[in-house]
């Protein structure tokens, strides 16, 4: 198990990893939209998902992997009304990577954010889906 940490991303706001890769795998704790420097992302469901993506896509990226390589995404959202702006804004950023995915509503996020976004990928350069 090899606990991971990427100066891109904000550190963790507690007692956890950002990422840990076990088995070709990594799990990557949930980000929300924070910037690289611990600031918060207004609240504008639009501005913390573009965030909270940039987050994951540089902790991967750090950590030897891609969005591309995303096998399972999970999304909290504060809002099921926001779904359709975040599935625009995922889409943009997976392309046409489409990985499995869960997404619930939650009553509150860490730090009153709009959108929490968690995955699993792995840790290969490439992948052939």
């Amino acid at each position: 198990m090899e606990f991971l940490k990427s100066h891109n991303v904000p550190q963790a706001i507690g007692p956890y990893s950002q990422a840990v890769k076990v088995n070709g795998m990594i799990y990557t704790s949930g980000q929300i939209a924070l910037t690289p420097s611990g600031e918060m992302t207004e609240l504008d469901i639009k501005k913390q998902t573009r965030q909270v993506l940039t987050n994951l896509r540089n902790l991967l990226e750090d950590s030897g992997s891609s969005l591309q390589n995303v096998v399972k995404a999970n999304i909290y959202l504060a809002n099921m009304e926001d779904f359709g702006i975040v599935n625009v804004i995922y889409a943009e950023f997976f392309g046409d990577h489409k990985p499995a995915r869960s997404t619930v509503a939650v009553k509150t996020l860490p730090k009153n954010a709009l959108v929490e976004i968690d995955v699993i990928a792995t840790s290969l350069a490439t992948t052939s889906w």
